[in-house]
């Protein structure tokens, strides 16, 4: 959670709202995506001019400019870095890194892993269409095996990354994923990766109507949410379905997907979720669409020391010492002369 002051003034969703024109294709699902963190900023408590939103380059990276708050539009794939720095400097910031997968994940996969390691207290939200959207349809490290584009006419021969997936491994302390057609999940999302004390990362299924329309609708559509994706709540057991008749249970460290009444399985079958289990999270970011149902929700929720406040401490202790110092006598050295 950044640790910024609290506002005294009552903001609403339209203090967050710039006087730029939103320049998306219509339909794009980066509006719902923008209208949630518009919608969500003013329930966390910050003084606008604490906030500040970094990003690189792509569709996604256009967003600093729609949101009334300081923003910084970086270069492909270094927005991570610019928000390493900025939260050293001054670690009372509210800071969100908007990115997309070929952004974050191909130029700026190296910043990806790292600042997710380092655990610097700042949110990161990947928009992941699974193409280039802003280069006209290329495939991008999300891109399904063997998909055909532009840049791969006989089909991709590249396994994607996943990122929720590579979150886990690079140890990122808060990890979820949610759709921008599932408005109400996905505010919930945000609001629980900016209370979270160290690095957030939250992937977003973002369809790009143009490029790479209905890439998650075969289990993101609203008709069929409920049997094909699964709802991650720490502590509860793992079941989906209209009614929630379907459940997951796992046999040493395989999944199965199972019906609860059938074959004697009951409720107490079900495997029950443990945010707090990186093994667990590591294996259900496996899941995918048709064999299993897809997790959204909170993969990973746990805690360690924050990097910015280590290093204060470090920095600290070196003043202890010798005292604060002197930066002319430093750059000066002890050989000088003057010349009259």
């Amino acid at each position: 959670m950044n640790t910024a002051t609290a506002t005294p003034t009552k903001l609403t969703r339209k203090d967050f709202a710039s006087d730029q024109e939103v320049r998306w294709c219509p339909g794009c699902g980066n509006y719902s995506i923008l209208s949630q963190v518009q919608k969500v900023m003013p329930e966390l408590g910050y003084p606008k001019e604490d906030i500040v939103f970094i990003s690189g380059i792509g569709c996604s990276s256009r967003f600093p400019y729609y949101m009334a708050t300081y923003g910084f539009h970086g270069i492909h794939g270094r927005a991570i870095t610019l928000a390493t720095g900025l939260k050293i400097a001054n670690p009372n910031l509210s800071v969100w890194v908007i990115t997309g997968d070929g952004d974050g994940l191909s130029i700026g996969g190296n910043h990806f892993l790292h600042g997710l390691r380092r655990n610097l207290d700042i949110n990161i939200i990947l928009f992941n269409n699974r193409i280039y959207g802003l280069t006209k349809g290329q495939y991008s490290p999300t891109s399904e095996f063997g998909k055909r584009t532009k840049s791969s006419p006989q089909g991709t021969i590249e396994h994607p990354i996943r990122p929720v997936r590579a979150a886990i491994a690079a140890e990122a302390t808060w990890v979820g994923r949610s759709v921008d057609a599932d408005a109400k999940h996905l505010a919930k999302m945000l609001k629980l990766m900016a209370r979270h004390d160290g690095v957030s990362f939250l992937e977003v299924f973002q369809n790009c109507i143009i490029f790479n329309d209905k890439a998650f609708e075969a289990f993101a559509a609203k008709k069929v949410r409920d049997e094909r994706m699964i709802y991650l709540e720490d502590g509860e057991p793992l079941r989906f379905g209209k009614d929630r008749e379907w459940g997951l249970t796992l046999d040493g460290l395989t999944p199965h997907k199972v019906r609860i009444g059938e074959n004697g399985v009951t409720e107490d079958d079900i495997l029950v979720y443990d945010a707090k289990n990186p093994s667990m999270a590591y294996l259900l970011a496996n899941l995918e669409y048709p064999e299993f149902p897809v997790p959204v929700g909170v993969f990973l929720d746990v805690q360690r020391d924050i990097y910015e406040q280590s290093l204060q401490a470090q920095i600290d202790e070196a003043k202890s010492k010798p005292g604060a110092g002197d930066i002319n006598a430093l750059l000066a050295g002890p050989n000088t002369w003057t010349v009259d």
